[in-house]
């Protein structure tokens, strides 16, 4: 009898197999305006074939999810955005990379840092999916730029703490609450964390996939957390603001005060002088 050999008994059965899908931030923003292809699987986001079986999802604010292409067809993918992506990156900053693992007459599973397991990858359940990877990714690249930001203002808050006086440069704080607001627009306006992929309205029995990939990639709290982050910002950006406007208004009082006193001066002494002459 001749014994099993354990590569063997570690393979999956023939009928499982496994798809690569990658979210990619290639910029903040893919104008997908006139993209529209004879394939098109949805159009918010647009979402067609391509390659050999492969799916591709474009997202207006800088992602692009691929599922199923060789690395020769995603950079084609790639190479025929160029032109329509706004902020582009010379190499993508973030990304996201997941494995479905497709078993036929499996229920969908998305365990902690292990791969999905599904019963196929249909075009809406590729949707789904697509849509928690981008959001994931929107909100990495979110979250280093409020760090970022947080950064640019611990100078002027230990500077504060230290000397008890504001920071002189006024127009730096009024970039730092630029690029919050900026920031805050993106989360809010562009990426719509916490709303559901327009495919649930049609596929309703997916929700139960999208939640468990939202609690995997914990997008509600990320997206709160995020949040919270902009709102200390704005709030300190704003203290700051008040702080320099009224020690700028303090110095104009100090000059003012110094000008009256100088004129009161000059007055006096030309009339001694004046009263002396005669």
């Amino acid at each position: 009898m001749i014994a099993n050999d354990p590569a063997m008994t570690m393979q999956d059965p023939p009928s499982v197999r496994s798809v690569t899908v990658r979210a990619l931030a290639l910029g903040d923003r893919i104008d997908i305006a006139g993209l529209e292809r004879a394939d098109t699987i949805a159009t918010v986001p647009l979402a067609f074939h391509a390659g050999q079986g492969g799916r591709v999802a474009l997202y207006r604010f800088g992602i692009a999810v691929l599922a199923g292409l060789s690395p020769l067809e995603e950079e084609e993918i790639v190479a025929q955005l160029a032109g329509r992506i706004v902020g582009e990156r010379a190499k993508p900053e973030d990304e996201e990379t997941v494995t479905v693992m497709i078993a036929p007459g499996a229920e969908d599973k998305v365990p902690p840092g292990g791969p999905i397991t599904a019963p196929n990858l249909t075009d809406e359940r590729f949707l789904v999916i697509a849509d928690a990877l981008a959001k994931s990714v929107a909100l990495a690249r979110d979250e280093r730029r409020v760090n970022a930001v947080f950064e640019t203002i611990d100078p002027f808050a230990v500077q504060l703490a230290r000397s008890g006086r504001p920071p002189w440069r006024r127009r730096t704080v009024l970039e730092l609450i630029g690029q919050t607001l900026l920031v805050q627009h993106r989360v809010s306006g562009r990426v719509a964390v916490q709303e559901k992929p327009d495919i649930l309205w049609d596929r309703p029995d997916l929700e139960r996939l999208y939640q468990r990939l939202n609690d995997e990639y914990e997008l509600d709290e990320r997206a709160q957390t995020l949040k919270n982050k902009l709102d200390v910002i704005v709030e300190t950006a704003r203290a700051l603001t008040d702080i320099i406007e009224a020690d700028r208004a303090t110095r104009l009082e100090a000059i003012v005060i110094v000008l009256i006193f100088a004129e009161i001066v000059i007055s006096i002494f030309q009339i001694v002088f004046l009263s002396g002459r005669h």
